[in-house]
């Protein structure tokens, strides 16, 4: 269990939490929430003791887990001993074995100690360590090639994945995980829920994906209005309780303020009559009556919609025999289909398996689109009758150019847009004000995903092709571009690990995976049905 004593945390003017106190209780699994800025990574780190609160205490159990986010830091370690590091009694046990263990010639006190030392290795299952530690990287999809090199010579996204391996070794009492979704594809995300289904400890885990929070938690802790408050159930109970509480609470003192207004009416008629009594006991009740301003909710929802300037021909993308090779390994073979106008189609499958190779072959003869450094191996591709399209890179922060104010840099896009159009596109993502005159430079992941999304809404495509939008979004962001995206008439190509996101919107699936790509022509929930009949 972790208990949170008066915890506050400020950062000048801006109150993240005051005097907070709760308690994460063994055997639940909790989904830290919070719009981006609400403090939900602070709170992490003063929960694991990598930063201390300004006011308040926390007590932790001995043994935690802990999800690392310098991913550098491991660089000289093999990757499997990167995991097994997770377990620092065991760690430290068998790194001082190692140090006597290469001593010419051992004393009877490194005798003894060793005897200590292989005590500890057992009572943390040392004997068993790189056999479990292969079993979680496996899961999370990296293979036995990769476990015995060192971790700089791993990608990023690889790097991320052996870290959250590190965090989920060695039965922890509690787990904290901040973003463990991040870097994962669908098969290891369902892997990873399966693992934490299981856990029997504590579990504090911050994550933007709303099916994954509804999959695994027992319980909601919701950083807003300046404290946090702990619901029962997924991340969709939380926001249905949430909004009953609050909308009993603004009930409440409607009434309450109808009912002091009545009674200062009669306080002001009667103050200087011979009611003297009455007026008392009314001014006692106005004071008793009195409404506690409800502290304000830092929830910001962006508004996305997507409104095609003019509908495509019914035939608007078609492309034969596409293929694509980086050095000796095929990553696309062959690959043929037809797009007809209004499909969502979503491109799903393992990290490395080819989804943004494809967008980027069929974007490669798009003017102003094409990736200057890709070239198409072979095939050809055939865009329809007024088809515009719209892009949204998986490096979105890259295709922003630096040194322009937002609106400056957005307007580029419409010189025929007006500034108020501008400033009203910037509003409804969330950039409010004097924003507008932001550099470029200074965006957060999350702000530059937003601006791609306004220049996306003031091009007006009919064709959007979507590659990974859901990173660095907040799950207010996301739930607006799911219904976006739901409601837009034009045609969707979008890669996505987000599984409400491939429910809810896609029509037809492509299935990547080593043997090829499979066009699925159906939701996903008959892609899984189909799946399982096959086994």
């Amino acid at each position: 269990m972790i208990s949170v004593s008066n915890v506050s945390m400020r950062y000048g003017g801006k109150i993240l939490f005051d005097e907070v106190s709760t308690q994460f209780i063994a055997g639940r699994r909790y989904g830290l929430t919070g719009p981006n800025g609400a403090g939900k990574s602070t709170f992490m780190k003063i929960l694991s003791g990598e930063l201390e609160p300004q006011k308040g205490s926390v007590v932790r159990p001995k043994k935690i887990g802990v999800l690392r986010q310098d991913q550098y830091a491991f660089d000289a370690y093999r990757v499997i001993d990167t995991v097994v590091m997770g377990n620092k009694p065991l760690w430290s046990a068998l790194e001082e074995r190692d140090a006597i263990y290469s001593k010419a010639e051992l004393t009877d006190e490194d005798g003894m100690r060793l005897g200590e030392l292989e005590g500890i290795v057992g009572e943390e299952d040392g004997y068993t360590a790189e056999a479990d530690a292969a079993i979680l990287l496996d899961g999370l999809d990296i293979p036995d090639a990769l476990h015995e090199r060192k971790m700089s010579e791993l990608q990023g996204g690889q790097k991320v994945r052996v870290l959250l391996a590190q965090a989920l070794f060695g039965r922890p009492q509690a787990l904290l995980l901040d973003e463990p979704t991040n870097s994962l594809d669908l098969d290891s995300v369902h892997w990873l829920q399966n693992f934490l289904a299981q856990s029997e400890g504590t579990l504090v885990t911050i994550s933007h994906d709303r099916h994954f929070l509804n999959s695994i938690c027992t319980h909601i802790a919701d950083i807003d209005y300046e404290t946090i408050i702990t619901y029962t159930g997924g991340y969709d109970d939380m926001v249905l309780a949430k909004t009953q509480v609050r909308a009993r609470l603004e009930a409440e003192n409607s009434q309450r303020e109808k009912k002091i207004a009545q009674l200062n009416e009669f306080i002001a008629r009667f103050s200087a009559g011979t009611r003297s009594s009455q007026v008392t006991s009314r001014k006692k009740e106005v004071e008793r009556l009195q409404t506690t301003e409800l502290a304000r909710s830092n929830i910001q929802r962006p508004y996305i919609r997507f409104d095609p300037l003019r509908p495509s021909g019914k035939h608007v993308l078609e492309f034969q025999g596409l293929s694509k090779e980086y050095g000796d390994r095929p990553v696309i073979r062959g690959f043929s289909a037809s797009v007809m106008r209004g499909e969502k189609i979503c491109l799903m499958g393992r990290n490395g398996q080819g989804k943004t190779t494809l967008l980027k072959s069929l974007l490669a003869g798009v003017p102003d689109l094409a990736d200057p450094d890709f070239q198409l191996d072979g095939g050809t591709v055939k865009w329809g009758h007024e088809a515009q399209i719209g892009y949204f890179p998986q490096d979105h922060a890259g295709s922003i150019a630096k040194g322009l104010t937002l609106a400056d840099w957005l307007h580029q896009f419409d010189p025929r847009a007006t500034k108020e159009d501008i400033r009203g596109l910037l509003g409804q993502m969330l950039f409010s004000g004097e924003e507008g005159l932001k550099k470029t430079d200074a965006l957060s992941g999350g702000e530059a995903a937003r601006l791609v999304f306004c220049r996306l809404m003031l091009q007006k495509p009919n064709f959007l092709v979507l590659d990974e939008p859901t990173n660095h979004l907040d799950l207010e962001a996301i739930n607006a571009l799911n219904f976006a995206v739901q409601r837009f008439e034009g045609t969707v190509l979008m890669v996505t690990h987000d599984q409400d996101l491939i429910e809810e919107v896609g029509t037809r699936l492509w299935s990547f995976h080593a043997g090829g790509i499979e066009d699925f022509k159906g939701p996903y929930e008959e892609f899984v049905a189909a799946a399982a009949s096959a086994r």
